[in-house]
């Protein structure tokens, strides 16, 4: 059984959303670009990590939404 990683699901999500590439996601959000690739291999990440990549998310989504305004 595979196990869903809800984290990876909302990354995905916004990768989608944003037309981001994972590599300059993960730079970006953590100085990572293969913190996506790691994930999709099944990987975890330490809870200040998933913070940080959580708040980046947030944080682009809002510039989005005030540029789009």
């Amino acid at each position: 059984m595979v196990d869903k990683n809800p984290l990876l699901d909302e990354i995905e999500a916004f990768l989608s959303e944003t037309g981001m590439g994972p590599s300059y996601f993960g730079k970006q959000a953590v100085g990572n670009s293969e913190i996506v690739a790691r994930l999709r291999k099944g990987r975890r990440v330490w809870p200040e990590t998933e913070e940080q990549l959580h708040s980046f998310m947030r944080s682009e989504r809002q510039k989005r939404r005030s540029a789009a305004a």
